[in-house]
């Protein structure tokens, strides 16, 4: 049977693609390297609780068309992303906002905070920061910054916060307010029962074939389709002809507990540099059920090699130089759209890429 597309990947890019081309009477064919649908935003049922298998996925979004879009799919609730951070046994609110001063500092109106953040960034005061350490404490100072932002940032890049580039944090959020909602998007939620539900509706009418690997059996699948939307890693479609671009990737340990509530909040991140994980998820308060049960998830963070899942692209000078390289072999790939995170070496939220899959849509059609 010949298609008309063949989509490689069944992520959020993926399935938009597929969903919109279906509307626009194309025949279109789904292939996906996992056994399952949904890229990362995929998640589980575990007796009524949802599990994000690869992690927190919380959709928010200024965009209404794109908010309207996904909700006519499927209903999503009002939830609120209020992490906390963990830091030698006390807990501190994020994003920085006047709960997390008077936490620090015990300060409770907003010019005593700003007093004592200018107070504490002095320390660089004439100063041209030469890393994140002395970026990070430029803006906000360095008690938040060995609180809150050293050891999680550590942990995160893997490497010592001077030898990280000062670009990484260009600007930190502060707030003089006692809001502890960390997005400040108009919309902003999860939806009922899952994003596995949304991937469906999504998908529902189209042949989608799991177990599928596109790389190494390319030229049988090519020969199936007019064209293909590709959204797999960019480098491996090249068999890494310039060398793999680099990542950050992370290992997830979940675990079952038989108790009703474990730690009160969704996500609360551990900052010392001593605690391997990063973050401890609680997944039904993303999506609240009320069970006997809960289930927790670890999240540790780790290099990247050829393999792993690839999760945070490196989108330093050298890594984006390679990436250029990349993207120029693309041009002479006839009939192949590259698109997704992965095949753009990019960092995007869940609405950008629904925008993008869509305006390619409507761009190719």
């Amino acid at each position: 049977m010949k298609y008309d597309y063949l989509i490689v990947g069944s992520g959020i890019f993926g399935a938009v693609c597929a969903f919109e081309l279906r509307k626009l009477g194309k025949k279109v064919l789904v292939i996906e390297k996992r056994n399952h649908i949904g890229g990362n935003a995929y998640t589980r049922d575990d007796k009524g609780i949802q599990i994000h298998q690869y992690g927190a996925h919380i959709f928010h979004t200024n965009d209404k068309k794109i908010w309207d879009y996904v909700n006519e799919l499927v209903q999503f609730n009002r939830f609120t992303n209020s992490p906390l951070a963990m830091y030698k046994g006390k807990l501190f609110n994020l994003p920085f906002n006047m709960n997390t001063f008077h936490q620090l500092w015990g300060v409770t109106t907003p010019a005593a905070a700003q007093a004592k953040i200018i107070e504490q960034r002095s320390e660089m005061e004439g100063k041209e920061p030469q890393n994140l350490e002395e970026q990070a404490i430029s803006l906000v100072g360095r008690d938040m910054y060995e609180t809150l932002i050293k050891g999680y940032t550590e942990k995160q890049w893997g490497r010592s916060a001077k030898e990280l580039p000062a670009f990484i944090i260009k600007r930190l959020p502060v707030r003089f307010t006692y809001d502890n909602n960390y997005f400040t998007d108009n919309y902003q939620g999860i939806p009922i029962g899952g994003y596995t539900k949304l991937f469906e509706k999504l998908l529902n009418g189209i042949e989608v074939r799991l177990n599928c690997d596109y790389l190494a059996n390319k030229h049988e699948f090519d020969s199936m389709a007019d064209k293909v939307i590709y959204t797999g890693p960019i480098d491996a479609y090249f068999n890494y002809e310039f060398g793999p671009l680099e990542y950050r990737s992370l290992t997830f340990k979940h675990e079952v507990l038989q108790q009703e509530n474990f730690q009160g909040n969704a996500v609360i991140n551990y900052t010392e540099c001593d605690i391997p994980y990063t973050r401890i998820i609680e997944h039904k308060h993303f999506d609240p059920v009320d069970t006997p049960h809960t289930v927790v998830t670890k999240e540790y963070p780790h290099d990247w090699k050829v393999g792993d899942e690839p999760y945070y692209p490196v989108n330093d000078d050298r890594n984006m130089a390679l990436f250029k390289k990349y993207r120029e072999l693309t041009k002479k790939e006839s009939g192949v759209i590259f698109g997704g995170r992965l095949a753009e070496y990019k960092y995007y939220d869940m609405h950008q890429v629904v925008r993008s899959a869509l305006n390619l849509i409507n761009g190719e059609c």
